[in-house]
């Protein structure tokens, strides 16, 4: 059976949803973008997919668009949709397909522009009112509208998350990210991409201003809950990307940056969505006969800094370990992008290190848990 290897891992930089530069640019046409990046140097007859997530868009199939304007028109594209780990689960079927024989090379990823994307309209009695699809039947200690409650607040009781404690990992995560970003440290994984406001390269959403007491002079989102603690500050952000990893069988010989181990997919109770990468994480390293002793770096998506230090708590993991470039709170959350982020900024990072296995984790709407495992060998 083939190995399924990753021979390029690129994406495009994050924007600030509806004020930032990617504000005025399509998923579309962020999707056009990053696949023709990834396919670039690959013959249009080699590449037999192109599958990516899309999580606020219905109806066409954003891959095939994509695929057709990078000039693949024999590639047939596919949309996948796992809410916040729509583009895990790109990675996850294109790895699939590749060891089972029956591709040799995908484009996977996803692409987020909640900047642009169309509004619903659903009818109640005689007047229309927005809607967005749910991911699970709306309870009182689990609505469905309400990611605040069932990934933040629930996991941070669960696990006794303090505020000051959110706040604290949201501050490290702009810290760490701003001096990712001074350092050069996504220089290599990010393709910029020309704008109606001009070419964007470098991420914009992480705050060089941030400190513990602008923090904690914000107002939480639901001061009739007693005790709640969740604020805008320690939540990640509204954000547009793409990203894409190009995933190949081991036996085209192709230059590999990394091998993907193993993955796996869980579900929760819903109001416990933030804690399912407690699941998935041991789920996905025991099918790659590893454990979490074996993990060098952990990509751990912060939709809130709650769920982030809660699965940190819950796991028993080495802190340092975990979001070492920032994440959602920071870099910050284009939903069905971020999976494939993570696994990128893992990919260019273990490198960098000369080698080790990584492991790239998110909780979804409803009560799904994501994780892939990664290993880059030491030259």
């Amino acid at each position: 059976m083939p190995e399924a290897v990753i021979v390029s891992a690129l994406r495009t930089p994050i924007g600030t949803v509806r004020k930032g530069t990617l504000r005025d640019t399509t998923a579309f046409e962020l999707a056009d973008h990053i696949v023709a990046a990834a396919a670039k140097g690959h013959d249009t007859a080699d590449i037999d997919d192109v599958i990516l997530g899309e999580g606020l868009y219905g109806g066409g199939v954003i891959a095939r668009h994509a695929a057709i304007t990078a000039g693949l028109t024999s590639v047939p594209g596919m949309a996948v949709n796992r809410h916040c780990a729509a583009s895990l689960a790109a990675v996850q079927n294109a790895s699939a397909s590749i060891m089972a024989g029956m591709d040799r090379l995908v484009i996977a990823g996803g692409v987020n522009s909640a900047s642009t994307s169309p509004q619903s309209l659903m009818r109640n009695g005689e007047n229309w009112e927005p809607w967005l699809s749910p991911t699970h039947p709306n309870r009182e200690d689990a609505p469905n509208k309400d990611m605040s409650i069932t990934v933040g607040w629930n996991a941070a009781v669960k696990a006794g998350v303090s505020r000051e404690e959110m706040d604290a990992w949201a501050l490290r995560s702009h810290q760490v990210a701003i001096k990712a970003i001074d350092d050069g440290k996504f220089v290599d994984e990010i393709v910029p991409i020309e704008t109606p406001h001009g070419l964007f390269s470098v991420d914009e959403h992480p705050r060089r201003d941030t400190s513990m007491e602008k923090l904690a002079s914000l107002k939480v989102l639901h001061p009739e809950i007693e005790g709640f603690s969740i604020t805008a500050g320690n939540a990640s952000g509204g954000n547009d990307a793409a990203a894409a990893l190009t995933i190949a069988s081991s036996n085209l010989g192709l230059p590999a940056l990394a091998t993907v181990k193993s993955w796996a997919s869980t579900g929760i109770d819903p109001a416990l969505t933030g804690l399912s990468p407690v699941d998935a994480i041991p789920k996905a390293l025991a099918r790659a006969g590893m454990s979490i002793a074996d993990v060098d770096l952990f990509e751990i998506n912060e939709a809130f800094a709650a769920q982030c230090v809660a699965v940190i708590k819950m796991l028993e993991l080495d802190a340092d370990r975990v979001n070492i470039y920032g994440s959602g709170c920071s870099l910050g959350h284009p939903v069905a992008a971020t999976g494939a982020r993570m696994l990128t900024t893992l990919v260019h990072e273990l490198r960098r290190r000369g080698g080790g296995v990584g492991v790239a984790s998110m909780c979804a709407g409803g009560g799904i848990g994501s994780a892939v495992v990664i290993e880059v060998q030491a030259p």
